[in-house]
């Protein structure tokens, strides 16, 4: 596709408010976003901004997207909820990362990170959720994490233990987060967690509307 055509490419998802204050042109910081989220570290996002004719640096790509303070949108009904939490690395600690998803449309409803997994983390999270979308009569499906049951428990919702089928979509959002931390050498390194979360929620809203 001609550079030409590929600028003229329309991201509805991406809010270019925060552009006013900026130098570049608002097609040139969509498209650094929207690759940087979906493939290219922030080296390769540069270089592919340097073949355009724009030079900007790793720092000026990590601010575009951490001004848009992208995140998925609220208001779904799903029938089923898939939930997951999973070990991410942010310089040398652990941390992990919650996901909801709904899996008949893979779309992830909500995404946060904390620095420990149990069952009041896991009550906040479903809280979240909850204050975000309509998730009082959904079925979850959780696989045999003690913290996430515990807190399906205490928060009355419907539930089932399950390691494949629908939870898979959940799965799969896990795995391209993966392939796309192996980028940062599979981890983040040199930033806070909100900072992490900030991405990876950024990154969610990508997914989304891929």
């Amino acid at each position: 596709m001609p550079k030409t055509a590929r600028l003229t490419e329309c991201t509805q998802w991406i809010d270019l408010e925060f552009v006013e204050r900026e130098r570049t042109p608002r097609e040139i910081i969509e498209k650094g976003i929207r690759h940087h989220l979906a493939e290219l570290s922030l080296s390769n996002t540069v270089i592919l901004l340097e073949e355009l004719g724009v030079q900007r640096s790793r720092v000026a790509v990590h601010n575009w997207v951490q001004k848009a303070d992208l995140q998925p949108a609220d208001g779904e009904s799903p029938d089923r909820v898939a939930v997951d939490q999973k070990a991410i690395r942010i310089n040398d600690e652990q941390y992990w990362l919650y996901a909801a998803v709904d899996p008949e449309t893979n779309r992830i409803l909500h995404l946060r990170l904390f620095p420990t997994y149990t069952i009041p983390i896991a009550r906040e999270f479903l809280t979240e959720l909850a204050e975000k979308h309509d998730v009082e009569d959904a079925l979850f499906l959780v696989d045999d994490a003690d913290d996430l049951i515990g807190g399906l428990r205490r928060e009355n919702y419907s539930y089932r233990v399950e390691q494949h089928g629908f939870r898979n979509s959940v799965e799969r959002v896990f795995r391209e987060v993966e392939r796309r931390t192996s980028s940062f050498s599979n981890c983040f390194s040199h930033v806070d967690p909100p900072t992490a979360e900030t991405w990876l929620q950024a990154h969610a809203v990508w997914w989304n509307h891929a």
